[in-house]
């Protein structure tokens, strides 16, 4: 996939701190990225990276104070969605772009009935009655795949798992026909089993729908079977990113490797051992200029020590970028990591 006639949405640039009192938290620092249509992009990273920052900023449900959107631009079908006001925002969020949060029971209302709560975001998007609301909710719950959707309807979310509570958010984006879906940690707290069919499903709503989907994870080995492209966050900024392919076959940034290093392969006959990360990820507060990654690389040499964090650049002459200062390529046969 690829084209400025098939992009969905574009960020430029993308700044978001967040101000408390002992100083400015660069959330998100600066970073670019592009979602096509039809396609599923991940973005990767440990926790506090940033990542699910960036996509709650492109429709700005960062809350002021303390958080603040300083710059950039996210283009989305043709508008910046950046400079909508308030009501403006509010028409996209659900009708056109679907948030499934992180843990649905913090989005579900635990005392009103899955079906009035689907019908009602229904109803505020469409021009549709109660009745024709309910029926379209009731086909959304059929087509993620949960049981008797005409009596979970009238179930309260406590009484569902909780993957059951995720298929209902997904059932909300395919009911209000979302062009983009942005899951965020959608996998958190279930079992193996039940996140992988989370993730089947979403893949087979992308295909069904044809609409697109941004997945928000820590976890690489999560993504690497779905995920048409790949963007790696570390401490606010993108580090490494390119096809899913790429990525995998030749990741090139000592963040990635780490990350890759410390999941373990399924389909590999020999036992390797989880090689984990060292250190700690850094604070994003008053965030010194050198690369953030630094203390805990274990390819750092001078030239990292004495610039300042390093911009994104191509590397095996295709849209494989790395935001790093070594041929990290000849190091990995150098070293054991």
């Amino acid at each position: 996939m690829g084209g400025y006639s098939n992009r969905l949405l574009e960020v430029n640039n993308l700044r978001t701190s967040f101000f408390i009192t002992e100083g400015e938290v660069k959330a998100v620092d600066g970073i670019s990225y592009y979602i096509d249509k039809e396609e599923i992009v991940a973005i990767v990273g440990e926790s506090g990276c940033g990542k699910s920052v960036s996509q709650m900023s492109i429709i700005q449900l960062i809350q002021s104070p303390p958080g603040k959107i300083l710059g950039g631009e996210a283009i989305f079908e043709g508008r910046d969605l950046l400079k909508l006001n308030s009501s403006e925002i509010r028409r996209v969020r659900g009708a056109e772009i679907a948030f499934i949060f992180q843990e649905p029971m913090t989005a579900l209302n635990p005392v009103i009935t899955v079906g009035k709560q689907l019908s009602k975001d229904i109803r505020t998007h469409k021009k549709v009655s109660r009745k024709e609301a309910w029926n379209i909710a009731t086909e959304a719950l059929k087509a993620v795949k949960i049981p008797d959707p005409e009596k979970r309807m009238k179930n309260y979310p406590f009484e569902m798992s909780g993957g059951m509570r995720q298929r209902v958010m997904i059932a909300n984006a395919v009911a209000c026909n979302a062009n983009l879906i942005i899951a965020d940690e959608p996998t958190t707290a279930l079992d193996v089993t039940t996140q992988a069919q989370v993730m089947e499903l979403l893949v087979s709503i992308v295909k069904e729908y044809k609409t697109s989907l941004i997945v928000v994870t820590h976890n690489l080995g999560l993504v690497t079977r779905y995920a048409d492209r790949i963007y790696v966050m570390y401490a606010g900024r993108i580090v490494e990113s390119g096809t899913c392919k790429e990525i995998m076959k030749n990741p090139s940034h000592p963040y990635t490797l780490g990350l890759l290093k410390s999941v373990p392969k399924l389909d590999s006959d020999v036992d390797e051992k989880l090689i984990p990360i060292t250190g700690a990820p850094p604070t994003l507060l008053n965030a010194p200029d050198t690369c953030a990654f630094l203390p805990r690389c274990p390819y750092a040499s001078e030239i990292c020590r004495c610039n300042s964090k390093p911009e994104l650049h191509k590397i095996n002459g295709g849209n494989h970028l790395i935001a790093c200062y070594r041929d990290i390529a000849r190091l990995k046969n150098e070293h054991d990591y």
